[in-house]
């Protein structure tokens, strides 16, 4: 069985309410959503009309080479949503993935360019694999962060 984690509300909190030049000058971009913004937070597209933030985030900590950050939306006033054990998100689904799996060590042990559909298979799969620590979900074609899952 798997857990797919939202990013958490408290981490962007301080953005909602912010006005477009204060949040232009923390390097953060307002969209208008048409419908296709993937909150990071609630795991859910944004509504179209919705204001979503685009900004920078680290998604990978670990001190290795594969440390890594990159552009994430995040809808304004967005609410964390766990999805229940073993699901996986419409959000998630309906995206072409690049599933990457890591190790105790923050290093990459093994990847896949997936479906979203095929995503819990390939979840499943990893972690299979005693090595896999966790695995980071990405969105293939613009290369964002989606999700992180744990065991």
């Amino acid at each position: 069985m798997f857990q797919i984690h939202p990013l958490p509300a408290a981490e962007f909190a301080h953005l909602n309410g912010l006005s477009d030049p204060d949040l232009a000058a923390r390097n953060v971009q307002v969209h208008i959503s048409d419908g296709a913004f993937p909150c990071r937070v609630s795991l859910a597209d944004a509504a179209a009309g919705e204001r979503v933030f685009l900004l920078n985030f680290e998604h990978q900590p670990g001190d290795t080479p594969y440390r890594s950050r990159h552009a994430i939306f995040v809808k304004e006033g967005a609410v964390e949503t766990r999805p229940a054990p073993g699901a996986v998100p419409e959000a998630i689904t309906c995206r072409l993935l690049s599933v990457r799996a890591f190790d105790k060590n923050d290093d990459m042990i093994d990847a896949e360019v997936v479906e979203g559909t095929d995503a819990g298979r390939q979840i499943s799969t990893f972690f299979d694999n005693p090595q896999v620590a966790y695995i980071h979900l990405h969105f293939a074609r613009r290369g964002c962060f989606a999700a992180k899952v744990t065991r």
